[in-house]
């Protein structure tokens, strides 16, 4: 896939690109007080953009359309409409907004399109309509949409902690291409949480490797390790998940690691592979019987 600028003009409006991700690593501590789980996780955006064209209206309220090729919800369930409708409430604004979400990248899967979705309207209105909203108070509104909201505004790369809304940006560059594996299924976080041993032990040793990693700039490290502590909740509720990963690794095509709570799998390659990437995705498109998309780290 190309990079793209995250903002455009757009006759009068700007259209704003919302990158997916893939969690690096995912670790996943005891139940807080509030119910979330305590979590820590390396997040890398990807070159794989939903797009919002955010336009003024003559009509008041807040028009949202919603196209592409996956299903979004329309009106106030959708964190877009949410977005738009928290920002102008802060401002003391009444909108008058057309918004045209494009679902390029499949909701649901691991990828926190809606999460991106929900930061990109964010950023786009408070540059479209000029209210100069900073970014700290940007960031505690994105922390009230959703958990991962806060990542979106920054990144590529960051060491999200908390129940994931405490943002510690990684300045490191990590290259690399991943082939996202994305097979037909529907997973509910909420079961995968629920269903999570959870192992104090394994968390404490991972987490102090990864941290040390982060200060020795080894990001390569981290993704190696393929940690993601949901990964066998996911698999054990969804069975046609681990028979698929089995298939991927015996092809030999490499470790496969599971991005937020699924679906998606994930194979990733460091550096300058991305010729072996689109190789392999070939071989898989081919062999596992579901759709396989290359991305690469993305630049902002």
């Amino acid at each position: 896939m190309i990079d793209k600028e995250q903002i455009e003009r757009v006759g009068e409006g700007l259209l704003v690109r919302a990158p997916a991700k893939i969690n690096l690593s995912l670790l996943v501590d005891g139940r807080r007080p509030d119910g979330y789980h305590e979590i820590s996780t390396v997040m890398a955006k990807v070159n794989w953009y939903d797009e919002l064209l955010i336009e003024k209206s003559e009509k008041s309220g807040i028009e949202l359309l919603c196209a592409g090729r996956y299903w979004s919800p329309g009106g106030e369930e959708n964190l877009v409409y949410r977005a738009c409708k928290l920002l102008c409430e802060y401002a003391g604004l009444r909108p008058a907004l057309k918004v045209t979400l494009t679902k390029n990248v499949p909701a649901g899967a691991g990828l926190g399109s809606g999460s991106s979705d929900a930061a990109a309207a964010l950023v786009g209105l408070n540059r479209l309509l000029g209210l100069d909203v900073g970014e700290k108070q940007l960031s505690n509104l994105a922390a009230r949409l959703g958990s991962d909201v806060p990542f979106f505004l920054g990144g590529p790369l960051a060491l999200c902690t908390g129940r994931g809304e405490k943002i510690e940006k990684i300045t490191k560059e990590f290259r690399f291409s991943a082939i996202l594996a994305l097979p037909n299924i529907n997973v509910c976080t909420k079961r995968v949480y629920e269903n999570c041993q959870h192992e104090p032990a394994v968390y404490k040793t991972l987490n102090a490797r990864i941290n040390h990693y982060i200060q020795k700039n080894r990001i390569d490290l981290i993704a190696r390790l393929c940690a993601n502590m949901l990964f066998e909740s996911c698999l054990q509720l969804h069975r046609e998940l681990a028979e698929l990963k089995l298939r991927i690794e015996d092809m030999g095509a490499g470790p496969v690691n599971l991005t937020g709570s699924g679906s998606t799998l994930y194979v990733l390659f460091e550096g300058a592979e991305e010729q072996k990437a689109i190789l392999w995705r070939e071989t898989l498109t081919k062999s596992i019987g579901c759709e396989c998309v290359i991305v690469n780290n993305n630049r902002w």
